[in-house]
């Protein structure tokens, strides 16, 4: 069996974050699949961003509105096909989905909702996680699954820095959020990261607020949802 290093990333604006060395970041990593999140760019701006990356296959998922969301996978191999969004209309011009089908697996790439300041859209974020979970149950039904990318929610207390004070307070750790991740789960998908490692305490994002990365008040709220075959 061959084996494949596929790294996810959240880039916050792949734009800035090539000019803050993303290409050398990539040549350090050596990986055969990258997985970006939060592009903030159109389909030809992340061509134009990462037009050095020579040797590369490069398919993006963009936002209808300009500067938001936005999904890109970045494959040395060539996928058999590729698909954009989930087959939804109202969930697919926010650019959160793009799949890349291998032979022996596919690979969705995610940028999950944000339920937002003061939970505005978390009824809307429910709705989409069970849209999403449906989507990938039916391509579990043709081969093995892997889900990667920025889920914006950390899945149990281990998973952030300070459950109590933020719980079904903050976006990110509602009870519905959590929900909607032990729906995935619940379609036959292992956290990765959790079953290799149950009690290491370890974050993808901080605050830029505070000093929270200098703390290590956190939150892991990225993953790599692995079909249980």
């Amino acid at each position: 069996m061959t084996t494949m290093k596929i790294i996810s990333w959240d880039v916050n604006g792949l734009r800035a974050t090539v000019g803050r060395g993303f290409h050398t970041h990539i040549e350090v990593l050596q990986p055969d699949v990258v997985c970006l999140q939060e592009t903030k760019a159109q389909d030809d701006q992340v061509a134009e961003a990462l037009k050095p990356m020579n040797g590369w296959h490069i398919y993006s998922n963009s936002a209808e509105k300009k500067g938001y969301s936005g999904v890109a996978i970045l494959s040395k191999l060539a996928p058999k096909t590729i698909q954009k969004g989930i087959g939804l209309a109202d969930h697919d011009n926010e650019g959160r989905v793009i799949t890349a089908e291998f032979d022996d697996f596919f690979l969705i790439n995610v940028y999950v909702p944000n339920s937002g300041e003061g939970l505005k859209r978390l009824d809307y974020r429910s709705e989409w996680d069970k849209a999403f979970g449906a989507y990938l149950a039916k391509l579990k039904k043709k081969k093995p699954i892997i889900v990667t990318g920025d889920f914006n929610v950390a899945h149990e207390p281990i998973d952030l820095a300070r459950p109590k004070e933020n719980y079904n307070k903050t976006s990110g750790y509602t009870q519905t959020e959590i929900d909607g991740m032990i729906l995935l789960l619940g379609t036959g998908l292992v956290d990765a990261f959790r079953h290799l490692y149950p009690e290491k305490i370890q974050y993808t994002f901080w605050s830029v607020r505070f000093g929270a990365r200098a703390k290590n008040v956190g939150w892991r709220i990225d993953y790599f949802l692995v079909d249980k075959s």
